[in-house]
């Protein structure tokens, strides 16, 4: 191809018919505005949807994606906007690769994050894969999240409105499948942006209302989905102070989180306790004073770098990370240990670390997304 052509905006130096993108597409709106502004700008475009879970159990969900109603407002998008559409049968892979994880990581005391693994282990990989072998150019979706060009190539960066960010379920984008992926919507200021573009297309979709929760997960009750999973998951046990004190009894430690205040049915014992810690193996939940809960070292495992020099070639990283993904990012220092995992140092000590959730390396002044890994033990 010319050198002379100029890039077209998905950055290949070819007309946009000669560019063939796959659109994953949840049958949400973002991603369905995503595919409609791909095919009207005249590219190739291919809407291929996952349907993760059961059928009859999304029917009677209304908020979640990949299933039931929601491939048939895809496949409906697609006819609309005339490009072709497939849905493929990944239910055997999500529950192998995400659901069976989560009850394990539910019954271990930890606080899972589906989402991320379900980007790493579903849609980035085994359907970005599909996606190479529909010879396809890119992968398109509609996720709050920036890709830029850097001097050492492509770079992930928050969304231009922080309140729609998804960057912390994708730190575990490789840098491999970020040269192949595309996020058309993380440059938009807000989501009001995003229903518009839909409105502009006619898209019967444009005011369906956002997914809430985990898709698998029935009205957030978590408890329900591990007990049917793992049936004796919610036996009851102790709740013990940190000296090991029984203070009362609990109905299962899957019905807990570190952190958690309410709901404890032990009052009257003078200053509010907290969990501070799930010992899964004995069945039971440890509470605490709120200073119990201050974490300031947090070890980290799984660590996926999107820096331009290797992560262990430094003693030391200052950088600002986040720890829940409805926390903003705090001052820290990162020790590697090994290319996969570190020390994290908070600057200030955070509340409520839970193993299991993520920790998200962000450049300290600017919007660059570092990576992340793992937060493992407590």
């Amino acid at each position: 191809m010319s050198k002379d052509i100029a890039l077209n905006s998905l950055g290949f130096a070819k007309r946009p018919e000669e560019t063939r993108v796959v659109v994953a597409m949840s049958g949400g709106v973002d991603s369905s505005v995503v595919a409609a502004e791909l095919k009207k700008q005249g590219y190739d475009v291919v809407g291929v949807t996952l349907q993760l879970y059961d059928h009859g159990a999304a029917l009677a969900k209304k908020g979640a994606c990949c299933a039931g109603q929601d491939i048939h407002d895809a496949r409906r998008v697609a006819e609309e906007m005339g490009f072709p559409h497939y849905v493929l049968d990944y239910e055997n892979t999500f529950r192998e690769a995400v659901i069976e994880e989560f009850a394990d990581a539910y019954l271990a005391g930890a606080t899972p994050v589906p989402c991320i693994r379900c980007n790493e282990r579903v849609k980035f990989k085994d359907l970005l894969e599909t996606a190479r072998d529909l010879d396809a150019d890119c992968m398109a979706t509609g996720h709050y999240i920036q890709r830029k060009m850097g001097a050492h190539g492509p770079e992930l960066h928050s969304a231009a409105d922080p309140n729609r960010d998804q960057s912390y379920f994708l730190f575990s984008t490789t840098p491999e499948q970020l040269a192949f992926l595309r996020f058309p919507l993380g440059h938009l200021a807000s989501k009001a942006e995003t229903r518009a573009l839909a409105a502009e297309h006619g898209l019967a979709v444009a005011d369906k209302p956002d997914s809430q929760d985990i898709c698998f997960v029935p009205n957030g009750n978590y408890a329900s989905v591990i007990e049917k999973l793992r049936p004796g998951a919610a036996d009851p046990g102790e709740i013990v102070d940190m000296a090991g004190n029984v203070l009362g009894q609990h109905r299962g430690v899957i019905h807990y989180t570190i952190g958690q205040r309410r709901g404890l049915g032990i009052g009257g014992l003078g200053d509010p306790l907290y969990v501070v810690k799930l010992d899964a193996d004995n069945r039971r939940v440890i509470v605490g004073p709120k200073e119990a809960l201050s974490t300031r070292i947090v070890p980290v495992r799984e660590i996926n770098w999107l820096g331009d020099a290797p992560f262990d070639s430094r003693a030391e990283w200052h950088l600002s990370v986040k720890i829940r993904s409805t926390r903003p990012p705090r001052a820290a220092i990162v020790r590697p240990l090994s290319a996969t995992t570190a020390e994290v140092e908070l600057l200030d000590p955070e509340e409520g670390v839970s193993p299991g959730q993520a920790c998200v390396f962000y450049e300290p002044e600017g919007t660059r997304i570092f990576g992340g890994g793992w937060i493992w033990k407590g």
